[in-house]
């Protein structure tokens, strides 16, 4: 069966965590050559690059920090030379910190902006250069939140930086449109990744009282994500740009 993606390569920022494995395993199984990017080092991306290559495509990983400019420039470039073109980008890389705003450090607040606001648009920056290099129509992707929207008041610096992202996706996608290169944020509720799963893995109470906030009672996996994204990388999505899929379960609807 023809895969989805074939012959098409993905780069991934924060491909080593939760949502970035889900996202490398399911770009993978439709056929993409996966360029991954962390902070970690390389050792802890063997697992996961043995995995994507049963799947019959290519892989690779570069440790990258994403708040670096030329080191994201180097590593987009590493991968064209690699994998090809990144067709399809995912600006996947975030940090978060859990206090108000008096509890906030500024070292805290300035990193956390730098890592999920900066950090996506060099990378989509970078990408989309070349993809008009070579004249390629292509699709990016922002891992948002539903934070840009709703108050968050135990992590301000957070919902600030997605906030941010939302608008960098519709600056984007407007001046990249007439080079058919489209643009959008994927926005989940509560996820089962990163510091809610550690979280709920202590506090298993802590999950269920977050499930039951949620109108229809379910928690999102990594893998909902992912498949999202593909849904917005399919080659038959040819209208949808500068818009926000909003994958929260209804989260948002309360008041």
């Amino acid at each position: 069966m023809e895969k989805i993606f074939g012959e098409k390569t993905l780069i991934i920022s924060g491909g080593l965590g939760d949502i970035g494995r889900a996202l490398a395993l399911e770009f993978a199984r439709q056929g993409a050559h996966i360029g991954i990017g962390d902070i970690l080092p390389e050792n802890d991306a063997a697992g996961l690059l043995e995995q994507i290559r049963i799947l019959e495509v290519k892989a690779h990983y570069r440790q990258v920090d994403i708040t670096d400019p030329e080191a994201v420039a180097r590593w987009v470039l590493y991968v064209e030379n690699t994998l090809g073109p990144p067709d399809l980008i995912i600006a996947n890389a975030a940090t978060v910190t859990l206090g108000g705003i008096h509890d906030i450090t500024p070292a805290q607040w300035a990193r956390e902006l730098r890592v999920n606001l900066d950090g996506a648009f060099y990378l989509a920056q970078a990408a989309t250069a070349r993809l008009l290099h070579h004249g390629r129509p292509g699709r990016v992707v922002f891992v948002g939140s539903w934070a840009a929207a709703s108050v968050h008041v135990h992590c301000p610096s957070y919902s600030v930086s997605k906030a941010g992202l939302r608008m960098l996706c519709q600056c984007m996608a407007l001046e990249l449109a007439p080079h058919q290169i489209l643009v959008n944020e994927i926005a989940p509720g509560y996820v089962e990744a990163g510091l809610s799963a550690g979280i709920w893995a202590d506090n298993p109470g802590l999950k269920e009282v977050s499930r039951e906030k949620i109108p229809i009672k379910k928690i999102i996996s990594p893998q909902a994500v992912a498949w999202q994204a593909v849904q917005l990388c399919h080659p038959q999505n040819e209208h949808m740009t500068g818009s926000t899929v909003l994958m929260d379960g209804g989260l948002s609807l309360l008041t």
